[in-house]
């Protein structure tokens, strides 16, 4: 009881202190959990099992991504599940659609609500790693007493979300421990792989939205899952979210039609050829693509181009092609 007391007084005073402008990501939380969502830390308050039908409802809603995720679920679950953690994926509303965790360990977690069928959002249950992950739109840990409810400051969590190939926020990946000599060291371990985890899936996602096109990855994003998806006229159909803040792109832009060449390009601060158009870049392109084909054998190029070698040679010079 006495510590429940500390620690709803400790969420209080900080709470009231926060600052809208300049706060720490779990004073913010804890800021919206008081004065938005009207809860109370000193609350014995458990996640909400949702019904069936709502569940049965989620779950056919998450099906594709559930079956995206599900290697590196069981790849998590590998690495650190036999170690008092367990891994639960859930939606953007924050019930759980899947989870994998030790049988020993299931009965500690199903009494802590961290089981299917839960609801773990934000405004349901306080901070917490996967309500305040899908709440802030970015990866989290939340540290024992860092949650928002005292019956809660028995879990560490590690929290990632994920999105899918819109760069719209659709699930949250979690690792969870009641653990209670999990350190600072050992969550940011565990973090980072989850970070890691949660954008693997959402590459997956994306490449399967794009079955068809050409993915190209933005290099200077330094991220795996920066991808961007080029349809035959190298114009980009899709961004994943790390390549839309590359690239500074948002849904209008790629509707309209960018050239992959151009946003890449401008992005590495490089500027076209003086007095070189489009049209000049498309035949360089093409040129460049046909003696990739015929491993630089000009003869042969110029067959396939249905002109002269003479003609070649001189359009090799001008785009100083060797």
């Amino acid at each position: 009881m006495r510590q429940e007391i500390r620690h709803s007084d400790l969420v209080y005073s900080t709470a009231q202190k926060a600052s809208a402008a300049v706060t720490s990501p779990v004073a913010a939380s804890w800021s919206r959990c008081l004065n938005l969502y009207r809860l109370q830390p000193e609350e014995a308050r458990k996640p909400v099992q949702v019904d069936d039908a709502a569940f049965r409802e989620a779950h056919a809603r998450m099906e594709r991504l559930i079956g995206s995720s599900a290697d590196e679920v069981d790849r998590l679950y590998q690495m650190i599940g036999r170690s008092g953690c367990c891994i639960i994926l859930a939606d953007a509303d924050g019930i759980v659609v899947d989870r994998r965790g030790a049988p020993g360990d299931d009965v500690e977690f199903r009494a802590l609500g961290l089981w299917q069928q839960t609801m773990w959002s934000e405004p349901s249950v306080g901070t917490n790693g996967i309500g305040t992950a899908l709440a802030d739109e970015r990866a989290v840990v939340i540290h024992r007493d860092q949650h928002f409810m005292s019956a809660n400051i028995g879990l560490s969590c590690a929290t990632a979300p994920i999105r899918d190939h819109l760069g719209r926020v659709a699930a949250a990946l979690d690792v969870s421990t009641c653990r209670n000599d999990v350190s600072d060291m050992t969550l940011a371990v565990l973090s980072q792989a989850v970070r890691d985890a949660a954008a693997r899936v959402e590459a997956n996602l994306f490449r399967q939205a794009f079955a068809g096109a050409r993915i190209v990855v933005v290099p200077q994003a330094n991220s795996f899952s920066a991808l961007i998806a080029v349809d035959g006229d190298d114009l980009i159909l899709g961004a994943t979210k790390a390549a839309r803040v590359a690239l500074k792109l948002d849904d209008v832009i790629i509707a309209q039609g960018l050239p992959a060449t151009d946003a890449l390009r401008e992005t590495r601060g490089e500027r076209r050829g003086e007095g070189m158009s489009d049209l000049e870049d498309a035949e360089r392109a093409a040129l460049r693509r046909v003696l990739s084909r015929t491993s630089g054998n000009v003869s042969q190029a110029a067959q396939m181009l249905g002109i002269s070698r003479a003609t070649l040679h001189r359009k090799m010079k001008r785009f100083q092609l060797q």
